[in-house]
């Protein structure tokens, strides 16, 4: 047996001994391509295609100062993390969160790599962001904090370099404000440099809803070929945000019922279902100055249970994460074995699952789907706007939504497909791994060692 895999793993935990996130996921995906790696180890150790995989090609980290309306004046950090451009421009998120730190966008971009690889456009890996709280701030700091972010980041992105999203924190306001001063800075109408715009000046239709509408038609392939329906079913969510938002509506949409939402704060339990004005109302619920799940309890007069989540509290079909990185614990996990009236896991937000949880779900034989391939119909759609953006056109939200249940039905097959050619027969996770890497090592050996 191969001994690569292990060899590359320690090299990342002693390089990187801190960077837990970003240990976690490698960990996670080198695991997976063992398979892989027995079957083209010569080609791979040739290359050293696993220890430039592992590496992101650039980082890019710079200070943000910005003034607030007091007139006192603050020092944030940004990074923007190139991971791999084997497929084409790096393409990935900006996230403005507290937390954020250069593991959890190494973290983010490795994962980054595989899910756009996964949607079949032509675009890399990549992440960025700044531990800057949005939370709390008047439109007129953000935006001069935008503005102070993308000065720092204008050279070293661009339509055919790398071309940020939204996330975390970044909506299409932020994205708005960054364009601007972007056009502004490069003095030309480049639209093409940033994607999650307004619709008014190059954003694609659907976007908004493009996460969670992709993850409920992935969850819909999956579902019938394992001859089972959405419609009928129920689903216990977390989160509350844009993606909880879009999977919640297209769930009730397709006959289903959603049951429950979370916060930081807890979660809610809805026996009627998070549907119709429900729905409406998490959008409300994001912009009030005190978040918290239970402005939904208070409004609509449904349970709510401050510190907990609903993962095992909640008899539900399926269980789909939708909040935040390790969300779902071994205890969790435990939780919803015993609970018994589940045995799907599926995956929205990024690796919402810590190592424990998931060994334990698959030795109890559950199906896990995973958030790279459950998740990739954001940055698919941002590619659409790409496209758009690089043909000076709109695509109507019929065209955009019916690629987007095409992409979702073929990554679910291409999963499906590399898993059971490696032996891994249902195992999803590792299906998307392998799947994505087959055709990033083909890119990676065919341009060369650089």
């Amino acid at each position: 047996m191969s001994n690569y895999v292990d060899e590359v793993l320690e090299y990342v935990k002693r390089k990187d001994p801190n960077e837990t996130e970003f240990i976690q996921t490698v960990t996670e995906v080198l695991d997976s391509l063992r398979p892989l790696v027995e079957e083209k180890e010569k080609l791979l150790r040739d290359n050293i295609i696993l220890e430039r995989l592992v590496e992101p090609e650039k980082i890019v980290a710079f200070r943000v100062p910005w003034v607030d309306d007091a007139g006192v004046w603050h020092v944030n950090r940004g990074w923007r993390v190139q991971f791999n451009s084997a497929l084409g421009p790096y393409k990935g998120g900006l996230r403005f969160k507290p937390t954020v730190n250069l593991s959890i966008l190494k973290f983010l971009a490795f994962e980054q790599t595989f899910k756009n690889c996964l949607t079949g456009r032509p675009i890399g890996g990549g992440k960025g962001g700044s531990d800057f709280d949005p939370k709390g701030k008047s439109d007129g700091e953000i935006m001069r904090f935008c503005q102070s972010f993308i000065t720092g980041l204008y050279q070293n992105i661009g339509s055919n370099l790398d071309v940020p999203a939204g996330d975390i924190g970044v909506g299409s306001k932020e994205i708005g404000y960054m364009f601007g001063q972007y056009k502004r800075i490069v003095g030309a109408f480049e639209n093409g440099a940033l994607t999650g715009k307004a619709t008014t000046f190059g954003g694609c239709f659907g976007r908004d809803t493009s996460t969670g509408y992709g993850a409920v038609y992935f969850t819909k392939s999956m579902l019938n070929a394992n001859g089972r329906k959405v419609r009928g079913s129920t689903f216990a969510l977390s989160g509350y945000g844009n993606v909880a938002w879009g999977a919640a509506k297209k769930l009730s949409e397709k006959g289903a019922k959603v049951l429950s939402i979370s916060g930081s704060d807890g979660y809610i339990y809805d026996p009627d279902g998070v549907s119709g004005e429900k729905v409406d109302y998490m959008l409300d619920m994001r912009n009030t100055p005190n978040r918290s799940v239970k402005l939904y309890a208070d409004k609509f007069g449904v349970p709510y249970f401050p510190g907990e989540k609903p993962w095992g509290r909640v008899k539900a079909d399926y269980y789909m994460p939708c909040g935040t990185q390790n969300e779902v614990t071994l205890e969790d996990a435990q939780r919803m074995i015993d609970e018994g009236t589940c045995d799907t896991l599926i995956e929205v937000s990024n690796m919402p699952t810590t190592p424990d949880a998931i060994n334990l779900l698959k030795a109890h034989n559950w199906t896990i789907a995973p958030s790279k391939a459950v998740n990739a119909a954001g940055v698919a759609c941002s590619a659409i706007e790409m496209s758009q953006n690089a043909m000076k056109r709109y695509f109507t939200a019929e065209e955009v939504d019916g690629w987007l249940r095409t992409i979702m039905a073929n990554i679910y097959d291409g999963c499906a497909t590399a898993a059971a050619k490696y032996g891994k027969e249902g195992d999803l996770m590792a299906g998307a791994n392998l799947c994505a890497t087959e055709k990033i090592i083909d890119a990676m050996v065919g341009q060369g060692v650089c």
